[in-house]
């Protein structure tokens, strides 16, 4: 009897230390939980069933473009992530915390949060006045290091972005690629990709790219090789090429990177060609492209 009460008393004691895994008791967490129930009741209201895949759909599919053409993420992933981590918007987190890609809090999370059990007792999510702000976290929240190889791809290659989302730990399911190229085949999610002409794509990659190394405060070397590098724009002399030597003259704007793109090659490769130290050029400087 005396080693059954112990078992059980060590069960609700391990329990309880359980539940303040992460600073915050089941009381707490409910308590929480309530108040943000309570505070976002008319949004609840507004959104609370989104109904059937094509009702998402058509009512999302404007944003996730959006988000496409700012950021370069495909229309189709962010519309299959969505459904997958939102249940169609009618999942826990979707209707009473607006969040729809399940995105937890980090420490540099400011506004509310929703608790829930997930990998941990009480794991904590970010929570949203409307879908919309979640739309546009979900694009934020990927300019991180760790994704930032993904903004080199085409911005219609979902098979890409679907394994790369894993490769980078975005989720933890093994089969979480296959679960999200499977959605956009199945809803023709596809139709809502654009694709970009080269030089599209190299201003959109500098833009991204440019944000996340400016977030992380150094250039991502071990997930980008060629991260582009801040230009110095001062006017610089033309130097003229020698021999049968094919040349191009920088414009404001210009990067080591995006020149290499243009003309398929690596900032390396253009470096050794102009045997350049360091990754500042300058408006006018004439690179050699190609011997």
């Amino acid at each position: 009897m005396y080693k059954k009460r112990a078992f059980f008393c060590a069960l609700i004691i391990l329990a309880s230390c359980s539940s303040r895994k992460n600073g915050i008791t089941n009381h707490q967490a409910a308590k929480n939980n309530k108040s943000i129930q309570k505070t976002n009741k008319d949004a609840i209201a507004q959104y609370a069933t989104f109904g059937g895949v094509p009702q998402y759909i058509d009512r999302f599919k404007g944003i996730a473009v959006q988000e496409m053409n700012v950021y370069g993420i495909p229309a189709s992933i962010t519309l299959a992530q969505g459904l997958l981590e939102s249940g169609n918007g009618n999942g826990e987190l979707a209707v009473v915390a607006n969040n729809h890609f399940g995105i937890k809090c980090t420490s540099d999370w400011k506004g509310k949060s929703y608790f829930k059990n997930d990998d941990k007792i009480n794991d904590c999510f970010r929570v949203y006045d409307n879908p919309e702000s979640s739309f546009r976290d979900h694009s934020e929240f990927l300019k991180k290091k760790r994704y930032a190889a993904l903004f080199e791809l085409n911005k219609n290659d979902y098979e890409g972005w679907a394994y790369g989302l894993k490769s980078a730990g975005y989720a933890t399911n093994p089969q979480y690629p296959q679960l999200i190229i499977s959605l956009i085949k199945r809803y023709n999610l596809d139709q809502y990709d654009m694709s970009e002409t080269d030089y599209q794509k190299i201003k959109r990659e500098d833009r991204v790219l440019t944000q996340i190394n400016k977030n992380i405060g150094k250039p991502a070397k071990d997930t980008l090789a060629h991260a582009p590098s801040p230009t110095k724009l001062v006017v610089a002399p033309a130097i003229p090429a020698t021999g049968s030597s094919k040349t191009y003259q920088v414009k404001q704007g210009d990067t080591l990177y995006n020149v290499s793109k243009r003309f398929g090659l690596s900032v390396d490769e253009l470096k050794a060609l102009n045997r350049m130290g360091e990754d500042n050029i300058k408006i006018g400087q004439q690179l050699i492209i190609a011997h």
